[in-house]
C-alpha cells in the first residue's frame, strides 16, 4: 500500500538509511555518475562549505552557433572531458585546460546538418575502458576510441525516420542500454504529418561490436486507426517514449526506465516506470502512472490544433517521465526512485514494483507539465535531493529517502531575474530549475533558469556559493559567446577537483546560451 506524503510541512528528521555509496573514482564518467543514478561524487571531499568560495572560472569553451543552446553533459574521465555539440561534431578536451585533443563529426554516418539539427548531439557521453559512447539526434549510438577519436562502431538504433536519443547510455556487464525517443510529437504540429506512428524503446547493444542484442518496446505496433477531423489519415497507438537515462540495481542485475506519453491511442506502457532483466530484456515490473495523458506539440499550437487527441477529454497533459531513476537501498531493501513531470517523486521496492512511497514536490499543470520534475535527482547516501521545472516557483528539495518526508526545501531565489546578466531577458527569464541536481559530500549543486549557477548546504539548503554565468566568454577555442540558462539534459559534473557547467539552453526553457564553463581551485 503506498504512502503518499502531502506537499505542505516540514518533515521529522531522516530516519536512517543503510548503504552509503563508497568512495569511489574521482571521474565522471556517465551521466548519472554511476550505475545506480546517484549523480553523486563521493570523492570530491575537497569541495567543502569553506572551499567553494575559492572557485574560480579557470576556462571556458564556445560551442558553434547552432540553436543558441547548449546541452550535452560532460563525461570527464583520467585528464579528458567528453561532450558532444549541437552542429554533431564530439569533443575531446583536456579536462585542465580545455584545449582540444581530437573532435569526431558524425555526419558522415547520420547525413548532414539540416535546418531542424535533427543530429544533433544532446545526450551526455559514456566512457567505458577504452570506448566513449554516445549518441545523435537521429537515432545513431557511437563508440569511439576514447584516446583517438577513431570509430570504433555505429548502430542504429530504430527504423523510425523521427527516432532520436536523448537519454545517455549506461554501460553494464558488456552492454550499453540506451533509451529511444523522438522528434514526432514536435512534427506531429504539422497539420499535414500523418500522425502517428513512433513507438518507444530501451535497447541493449553488445559494447564490443554494437550489435542489438534486444530491444524493448514501450508500444505496439501501429495502424491505420481512422481519421482526423480534418480527413486525413490516423494511425494508433503511438509514443511512450524514452527520454531518460536507465539506472540499473546490480545485485538482481535489473535495469530501470520511466517512459513519456502517448500521441495517440491508449494502449502501451506510456507514463509508465520498467524494470527488465538486464541480461534478456525480460519485463520484470511495471507500473503505469498515469493511464490517461495523450500530448503532441499541436495540443500547445493556436486553433485548429493539429493531431491533439487529448484535448476533448483534457488529457493533454504531457506527464512524461524525463527524469532519470536512482537506485538506493532505505528500511533494509532496495528501492528505485523517480520523479515525474507531474511534480511527483515516486519510489518503488526495486523487486517488486510495489509503491513504496510518493511525495508531492511540484504543483501539475496541464499541457506542458511545466510544475513537475523535469531531469534528474542525486542521492547522497543519507539524503535524496530533487528540483522542480516552474512550480511557481521552481524548488530544490531533500527528501528522507525512507519516508519521503521533506527535509527542507530552498526555492529559487526571488532575486534570480532582476540581478546580474538576466537583468537583459526580462520576458525570458524565470524563476526555475531545468537542469539535474548533483552532489558531493555536504554539497548540492543546481542550476537555474536565471543563469546562476548554485551549490547549497546538503543538511539545511542554504546557499554557499553563486555564480553568474550569463556574461560574454572568448573560449580557448578563440570562439566568443555567451552564457545563459543553467542548461537541461544536463547538471553539473564535478570532478577531479573541477566543477563543469553547461550554460545556455533553449529560448523556450530559458535563456539562450551555448558555452562550457570548468571552474577549479
Amino acid at each position: 500500500m503506498s504512502a503518499v506524503v502531502g506537499l505542505l510541512g516540514l518533515a521529522t528528521p531522516a530516519s536512517s538509511v543503510e548503504n552509503v555509496p563508497e568512495k569511489r573514482s574521482s571521474n565522471w564518467a556517465t551521466w548519472q555518475k554511476d550505475l545506480s543514478g546517484s549523480r553523486h561524487n563521493a570523492a570530491e571531499t575537497r569541495f567543502t562549505e569553506q572551499s567553494v568560495a575559492g572557485l574560480e572560472l579557470k576556462w571556458s569553451f564556445v560551442f558553434p552557433d547552432v540553436d543558441g543552446a547548449t546541452g550535452s553533459q560532460p563525461a570527464v574521465v583520467d585528464g579528458t572531458l567528453y561532450v558532444g555539440s549541437r552542429d554533431a561534431k564530439f569533443y575531446a578536451l583536456d579536462a585542465t585546460t580545455g584545449a582540444t585533443k581530437w573532435v569526431y563529426d558524425v555526419t558522415p554516418i547520420s547525413g548532414p546538418v539540416d535546418a531542424a539539427k535533427t543530429n544533433a548531439l544532446r545526450d551526455g557521453p559514456a566512457v567505458s575502458g577504452d570506448k566513449v559512447i554516445f549518441g545523435d539526434y537521429r537515432g545513431y549510438v557511437y563508440a569511439l576510441n576514447k584516446d583517438t577519436g577513431a570509430l570504433i562502431w555505429s548502430t542504429k538504433v530504430s527504423d523510425h525516420d523521427l527516432a532520436a536519443l536523448t537519454g545517455s547510455p549506461l554501460v553494464h556487464r558488456g552492454r550499453v542500454y540506451i533509451g529511444v525517443s523522438s522528434s514526432e510529437a514536435k512534427q506531429s504540429g504539422d497539420p499535414n504529418y500523418p500522425c502517428c506512428t513512433f513507438r518507444g524503446a530501451l535497447v541493449a547493444l553488445d559494447l564490443d561490436t554494437g550489435e542489438v542484442d534486444w530491444r524493448y518496446h514501450t508500444m505496439p505496433p501501429s495502424a491505420r486507426d481512422g481519421e482526423w477531423p480534418d480527413g486525413s489519415p490516423r494511425f494508433a497507438p503511438a509514443g511512450a517514449p524514452v527520454w531518460n537515462s536507465p539506472a540499473v540495481d546490480t545485485g538482481s542485475n535489473t535495469v530501470y526506465f520511466g517512459t513519456g506519453q502517448t500521441y495517440t491511442g491508449d494502449a502501451g506502457d506510456h507514463n509508465s516506470v520498467i524494470a527488465l532483466d538486464a541480461t534478456t530484456g525480460a519485463l520484470r515490473w511495471k507500473q503505469q502512472m498515469n493511464e490517461e495523458d495523450t500530448w503532441t506539440v499541436g495540443c500547445m499550437l493556436p486553433d485548429p490544433k493539429p493531431h491533439c487527441e487529448g484535448l476533448d477529454g483534457g488529457t493533454n497533459l504531457d506527464y512524461d517521465f524525463g527524469a532519470s531513476p536512482n537506485v538506493f537501498t532505505a528500511g533494509g531493501r532496495t528501492l528505485v526512485g523517480v520523479g515525474q513531470k507531474s511534480g511527483v517523486y515516486h519510489t518503488f521496492d526495486a523487486r517488486t514494483g510495489e509503491i513504496v512511497w510518493q511525495q508531492q514536490v511540484g504543483i501539475p499543470s496541464p499541457n506542458g507539465g511545466w510544475g513537475g520534475v523535469q531531469w534528474g535527482s542525486s542521492y547522497d547516501g543519507q539524503r535524496l535531493y530533487v528540483a522542480t521545472w516552474q512550480a511557481n516557483p521552481g524548488t530544490l528539495f531533500a527528501l528522507d529517502p525512507a519516508t519521503g518526508r521533506i527535509l527542507w526545501r530552498t526555492p529559487a531565489p526571488e532575486n534570480g531575474c532582476v540581478t546580474g546578466g538576466a537583468v537583459g531577458a526580462p520576458g525570458t527569464c524565470s524563476r526555475s530549475h531545468i537542469s539535474a541536481v548533483s552532489t558531493t559530500p555536504g554539497l548540492v549543486y543546481e542550476g537555474a533558469a536565471d543563469g546562476k549557477m548554485r551549490i547549497y548546504r546538503a543538511g539545511d539548503g542554504e546557499v554557499v556559493w553563486e555564480y553568474d554565468t550569463i556574461r560574454q566568454y572568448t573560449g580557448v577555442n578563440a570562439q566568443t559567446a555567451a552564457g545563459g540558462s543553467i542548461s537541461g539534459n544536463s547538471g553539473a559534473v564535478i570532478a577531479n577537483g573541477m566543477l563543469y557547467v553547461q550554460s545556455g539552453y533553449y529560448e523556450y526553457y530559458g535563456i539562450p546560451g551555448r558555452v562550457l564553463l570548468a571552474f577549479g581551485f
